[in-house]
């Protein structure tokens, strides 16, 4: 009965104005995708923000993936969803080296956002990123929390590097910061800030590293889906359990609101955003 009541609440958490979603899918192979947004508990607006689309350029088709959460406003979050892949691809030596255009981009972002500090405001955001080249090439990068999941025949695969204050400890300290679980019980960069790598965040910029992990992929035959979602999904749900649950639904969007559906179900308090891609029909 208790889940029943958790499962009825999540549906009506949906559907009361806290939630959007969309679909699309590949013009020239058999790739779609879904998403799923949904504003957490916490009493400021919606913080996530995601790119999900397909493009057409003279070079080939690419699929643009990136879910964006930022932190202490929305500012730099919807700066991403404006700028970043926009700045992946001005780079001149994009598709002769996908992962240097990559890097490049998102120093040259951060930068950007620095710059344009007041009107940013002090905020920051994760990003986790994945550039889909001609159906058959994958490339992900992140900044934060937010996680990137591919399943291969069915098992999990994760894509993405969490980069948390308790992990990357050396370098914060080196940077003359210091992590601390003080107060409250979360690890947090000067005991503010719970993750250890972020666009933004000017005030603790120097104890913190943007610098993204790049991981390339090709997409075969036993390529079934990819995940991407902000920590809203994680922090209740492990890689093989989001992988268990999207394989069985084949309607990508479905997928994510099913996603969506059982974190709040385990009653995630965070926004939630979710992307499914799903690689075959």
């Amino acid at each position: 009965m208790d889940n029943l009541c958790c499962f009825s609440s999540a549906n009506s958490q949906l559907a009361g104005g806290r939630s959007s979603g969309g679909k699309g899918r590949s013009h020239q192979g058999p790739a779609k995708y879904g998403f799923t947004l949904v504003k957490g508990k916490a009493n400021h607006p919606m913080e996530d923000y995601h790119v999900a689309k397909f493009m057409q350029l003279r070079k080939g088709e690419l699929g643009l993936f990136a879910i964006y959460d930022g932190h202490s406003g929305d500012d730099v979050a919807a700066y991403l969803q404006k700028h970043l892949f926009s700045n992946i691809l001005k780079e001149e030596d994009f598709w002769t080296d996908p992962q240097n255009s990559i890097l490049q981009a998102y120093e040259r972002t951060d930068q950007a956002i620095l710059s344009h500090t007041p009107d940013l405001g002090q905020g920051g955001s994760t990003a986790v990123t994945a550039i889909l080249i001609n159906g058959r090439k994958l490339w992900i990068a992140n900044v934060g929390d937010s996680r990137a999941v591919l399943s291969k025949r069915g098992k999990a695969i994760q894509m993405s590097i969490d980069h948390e204050p308790h992990t990357e400890r050396g370098s914060i300290e080196n940077k003359g910061g210091f992590v601390t679980k003080m107060p409250g019980d979360v690890a947090r960069v000067n005991g503010q800030l719970a993750v250890s790598r972020a666009f933004g965040d000017k005030n603790l910029k120097s104890h913190l590293r943007s610098d993204p992990d790049v991981r390339a992929i090709d997409v075969d035959g036993d390529t079934d889906l990819l995940i991407l979602a902000s920590d809203g999904l994680w922090k209740v749900m492990s890689n093989q359990e989001a992988v268990d649950i999207a394989k069985k639904v084949k309607d990508p969007q479905k997928a994510s609101k099913q996603l969506a559906i059982e974190a709040l179900t385990r009653e995630s308090k965070d926004d939630i955003s979710c992307i499914v891609v799903r690689f075959k029909g």
